[in-house]
């Protein structure tokens, strides 16, 4: 199964007032309390990681689409495509600026490197804050002592907080669950986290059964990003049944990385079908997962079969 590919009226020649007329109501999209924000995000957001795979006017229009379907969480980050992807949303994002909630990231672990990127970031998303500005990707313990080295990340984005840069700040990571459990040992003070949510996750290095408790402990926000598995997930699942499983977990909203306007309508129509699974249903999923799970299926995940991917050791207290 593939994810829709449809144009639609904004490359057809149709007019902002006639796609008016088919956008979301006002509450169209369901809603949730992000965490110990207190912000109110829809539950599905658009991520532009995907946006170098097309171009860059066809971007803005997705963006565009989503914004008039109601979505209010969008998601990017400084590495991707090498910053177009932030241009992309500063070239539509800036008109509705106080309806939106604009996180974004940065992979660099020095202090003078992330305030960097963030100084990039703020002027090509065209915003003098972000809500969310987080830690990207972090996939090692050797990452974890950068960042809370003296002179590490960490103090950009306590900095950038105080300072009003940033409302809120965040971490993200995808490969070991045990770095993201050690990114919380570490520091109280984050408001958010990102991590990989989906039926086949339980069966393999699983961020729902070790990350997912600790982060609701804590009272963060809970993002949830590869709810489809890259599309691999779709040759056994439909959209639907993948938004339906990650929105069931104790999470507040889930990053849709849509490349065409039928993709994003497709995420926004079934984030309003949505209903809450049952844990018979969420155990049903699981199983039929399982036959699917692993590092070939999560190949962004550390891949426990392979001797030269081995975990890294861990000396710090």
């Amino acid at each position: 199964m593939k994810r829709r590919v449809f144009v639609g009226g904004v490359f057809a020649g149709v007019g902002l007032a006639a796609r008016r007329a088919t956008a979301a109501k006002a509450g169209d999209i369901p809603t949730r309390v992000f965490g110990k924000t207190g912000e109110k995000l829809t539950i599905v957001g658009q991520a532009a990681g995907r946006f170098p795979l097309i171009p860059f006017d066809e971007a803005a229009a997705v963006v565009r689409r989503a914004v008039e379907l109601g979505v209010n969480y969008f998601d990017n980050a400084r590495a991707y495509w090498d910053g177009r992807a932030e241009e992309v949303y500063g070239a539509v994002l800036p008109a509705v600026r106080k309806q939106v909630f604009i996180t974004t990231k940065s992979f660099r672990r020095t202090r003078r490197e992330a305030e960097e990127d963030l100084h990039a970031s703020l002027r090509a998303l065209k915003t003098d804050y972000v809500d969310l500005w987080q830690i990207h990707s972090v996939s090692e313990m050797e990452d974890v002592e950068k960042i809370f080295a003296p002179g590490g990340a960490i103090e950009a984005f306590e900095a950038a907080k105080k300072a009003g840069k940033c409302r809120f700040i965040g971490f993200t990571g995808h490969r070991d669950p045990e770095v993201l459990l050690e990114m919380l040992k570490r520091y109280d003070g984050f408001d958010t986290i990102l991590m990989p949510l989906h039926a086949a996750d339980p069966a393999y290095l699983s961020f729902e059964e070790r990350v997912l408790p600790e982060a609701v402990k804590r009272g963060l926000g809970i993002q949830a990003m590869k709810s489809l598995a890259n599309a691999k997930l779709l040759q056994s699942f439909s959209v639907r049944q993948c938004l339906e499983y990650v929105l069931s977990l104790p999470i507040h909203c889930v990053t849709m990385g849509a490349t065409t306007v039928g993709q994003i309508e497709d995420d926004v129509h079934a984030a309003r079908q949505f209903r809450p699974l049952s844990a018979e249903e969420m155990a049903e999923l699981r199983r039929r997962a399982k036959f699917i799970a692993g590092p070939r299926l999560e190949d962004w995940k550390r891949n426990t079969e392979r001797a030269s991917d081995a975990p890294s050791r861990y000396q710090g207290g």
